[in-house]
């Protein structure tokens, strides 16, 4: 999708690249009060291997229990005290307004722009994962929501999870935008099942059937069993895919980030026992589950075996990356309370979601007709959350899990967090171009900003029909490898224009890897980095997605300017 104009000396990298001063709330700090620490940003939190743990602690009434000091908490890691090194209580400062506008021809996907006034909520409907009537159900749950429910100055966005995740609306702090998006939105087809189901088969042959009517029947289940190991798949691949484009775009906003997962299941667990074996009730979906049509039915998964190992790797991955982002899923059964699907699958979906929502550090909901009231799970833990972070003293980040435990000094409160998290490297792959490339692709696919990576941006004309795009990069945003001499920084910075069509009209790839001497790094940490890409632009009105990816750890930042006239 890019072509790649690396530039192949140092002596042409230095032509385009040059220092500015440039605000970076990720990393200011005030010398007059060392408690409590800020929370670093997150490539500082890479490299240095602290471990963030959002902690919500309530009274026996379910309310807040505020004014805890870090001498309250008391945090573990596989049973052996640690020292703690960052605390952040709730809503310690007022909510911010929003960012002054920028001048004309620049654009920012820093936090303050992305989500101004406070950790933001997102609320998805999985249609991937749901029949037509419960998605149907949920959305008008959702509309009872904002109506009777929604609080001025909540930001909300709104996703939709079908074969991918779609953005129905950005953050906003608008109801009128939230329910103009509910209104419109209809039920979607389920992820793999397009394809019209094979009708269902006799329970059993007669033993007066002939030979070749025995094996047509046998070729038939195994088309049926196929079938359905192909929509298990699917189902997990758009579900994974969706994780890490949510991962994407809400892991470099500072603080706790709650995703309302509208869902009539999961296609795997995040708990570690269950990352090797998918599916544990090995449940199977009826026809009328497979069409995403008949009756209020729920989707179970049954992964062949020889994918889940896999699966197991990728799901490791993601509950890592959900970690250290700090974002928290409080799933949302839209079966509601439905008496006629009890029963052992039943009991084991609903399972996975409390799983999911501990493994993540929020709440599920089940057993609920009144959906709506789901939401305000996420946002009453959000005033009682506190944030806890340590360095480990165990410094072999060999990929395996490691339990948490938090206790706090205080009678009668509830404590709930994250169990715990896989302590992968997230440099533990070697780079390999075809990563590099599906990466920046897939965070330009999401079509709203990636945060990850905080940078600023211009775009000015600067001939007839050729544009030059100027980023900016947070330096705190960037990891490195130490080297001789310097720092080792690798970085690409991509350039994507679609047309009013819609199709791609041109794209550029630019590489910066290269060790930089000590001074020159800190300067870019202090001030920021800045590099230029100059492109031919087709007339008319063009929209560009711009991207920066740290090729030490994958993260990836994006935004979009319009290009051209």
């Amino acid at each position: 999708m890019f072509k790649d104009h690396s530039t192949p000396r140092w002596l042409s990298v230095c032509l385009c690249f040059s220092l500015v001063a440039v605000s970076s709330p990720l990393s200011a700090q005030s010398p007059q009060e060392p408690e409590p620490e800020p929370i670093p940003s997150l490539t500082i939190r890479v490299s240095s291997r602290l471990v963030l743990v959002d902690v919500v602690v309530t009274d026996k009434h379910g309310q807040p229990v505020l004014g805890l000091q870090p001498t309250d908490f008391t945090v573990t890691e596989k049973g052996k005290p640690q020292k703690i090194s960052v605390f952040t209580p709730p809503n310690p400062t007022p909510a911010q307004p929003a960012a002054p506008a920028l001048p004309p021809g620049e654009y920012s996907n820093r936090p303050e722009y992305r989500a101004p006034g406070g950790p933001p909520t997102v609320i998805l409907l999985d249609a991937a994962n749901t029949s037509f009537p419960d998605q149907t159900y949920a959305r008008t749950q959702m509309l009872k929501w904002v109506v009777d429910e929604y609080r001025p100055g909540d930001r909300v966005a709104v996703f939709a999870l079908t074969n991918g995740l779609v953005a129905l609306s950005d953050f906003t702090d608008d109801p009128q935008i939230l329910l103009d998006v509910l209104r419109h939105y209809v039920a979607q087809i389920p992820a793999g099942t397009g394809r019209p189901a094979p009708p269902d088969l006799p329970a059993s042959v007669s033993g007066a059937a002939s030979q070749s009517m025995m094996m047509l029947t046998q070729q038939l289940a195994n088309f049926h069993s196929a079938e359905l190991q192909f929509i298990a798949n699917r189902r997990a691949d758009v579900t994974i895919a969706a994780m890490r484009s949510l991962i994407r775009i809400l892991g470099g906003i500072p603080g706790r980030k709650n995703i309302v997962w509208l869902t009539a299941g999961f296609p795997f667990s995040l708990i570690p026992q269950q990352a090797t074996g998918l599916d544990p009730t090995g449940s199977r979906w009826t026809n009328a589950e497979l069409a995403g049509s008949g009756g209020r039915g729920s989707f179970q998964t049954g992964l062949d075996p020889g994918q889940q190992r896999l699966y197991a790797d990728k799901v490791r991955d993601i509950a890592a990356e959900f970690a250290s982002s700090q974002v928290a899923i409080y799933p949302v059964d839209v079966t509601g309370l439905d008496t006629a699907r009890f029963g052992e699958a039943s009991f084991q979906r609903q399972e996975t979601m409390k799983e999911i929502a501990r493994e993540t550090g929020g709440q599920a909901f089940v057993n609920e007709n009144d959906l709506h009231r789901g939401v305000e799970l996420a946002f009453a833990d959000r005033a009682a959350s506190y944030t806890v972070g340590y360095y480990p003293e165990d410094k072999k980040w060999d990929g395996n899990y490691r339990k948490i435990s938090v206790k706090v000094n205080r009678d009668g409160v509830e404590v709930r967090n994250r169990r715990g998290y896989f302590a992968v490297d997230p440099a533990k792959e070697k780079e390999n171009e075809k990563k590099l490339q599906q990466d920046l692709s897939d965070a330009v696919q999401d079509r709203i900003s990636s945060t990850q990576i905080a940078f600023d941006a211009k775009v000015s004309a600067i001939d007839s029909g050729k544009t030059r795009v100027e980023f900016i990069v947070d330096g705190s945003s960037l990891s490195v490898e130490d080297a001789d001499k310097g720092k080792h920084v690798n970085v690409n910075f991509a350039v994507v224009v679609f047309g009013p069509n819609g199709k791609t009209v041109s794209n550029q790839v630019m590489k910066l890897d290269k060790v930089l001497p000590l001074q020159i790094y800190q300067e870019i940490v202090q001030q920021g980095l800045t590099v230029h890409l100059d492109l031919a632009t087709p007339p008319g009105r063009n929209l560009a997605w711009l991207a920066v990816r740290d090729n030490h750890n994958g993260y990836v930042g994006t935004l979009q300017a319009p290009v051209g006239q």
